[in-house]
């Protein structure tokens, strides 16, 4: 009878690990996102500092007794140009919206606002971007929706526009809103 090396068994066992961890990944409820340890959590603190020129944030507007968006945000990120106007869409419909402008300068973060107007209630400005670290945020634009307690309900990485905007975001915003 042969002997079966350890080494001839190896390659195998390794790819059929692979293959297994591969089939996991792609069939799981949302295979792009990244899920976040701040659903069902009072939201984070917010920048000391505001953009200058613009309604100061402070802590006690992300509990408004009202549903909230937080959207965090920068002048030299396409994707956050891009959702600008459903931003703004969703402004005149009553929403209440706050801003969190990271990594960016203070002049071109005013500029773009003042531009291309502004969407948000108030502006939190997080140049070192340590507050965006705190709620979790990998890239701009990522939006959270908080409750009126301002427990987060739910976190969108990406631009608020297209199919994802419409088929994940918006029922779940819809959802928080109690329609």
């Amino acid at each position: 009878m042969a002997k079966i090396s350890p080494m001839m068994i190896a390659p195998p066992l390794i790819f059929a690990a692979f293959v297994a961890l591969a089939a996991v990944g792609m069939y799981r409820d949302d295979p792009n996102g990244i899920p976040s340890t701040m659903i069902g959590k009072a939201a984070p603190g917010v920048p000391e500092k505001p953009l200058q020129g613009f309604t100061p944030l402070t802590p006690d507007m992300l509990a408004a007794g009202q549903v909230t968006l937080v959207n965090f945000w920068a002048s030299w990120c396409p994707p956050c140009r891009a959702e600008h106007p459903k931003l703004l869409e969703m402004q005149a419909q009553g929403i209440n919206l706050i801003g969190i402008n990271f990594k960016d300068t203070e002049r071109n973060a005013a500029q773009y606002l003042i531009e291309d107007d502004n969407p948000f209630a108030a502006v939190g400005f997080d140049p070192q971007g340590r507050t965006a670290i705190d709620w979790g945020v990998t890239a701009p634009p990522e939006t959270f929706i908080l409750d009126a307690d301002g427990i987060v309900l739910f976190r969108f990485a990406g631009p608020l526009i297209g199919s994802d905007f419409e088929q994940r975001f918006l029922p779940a915003l819809e959802a928080a809103q109690g329609n």
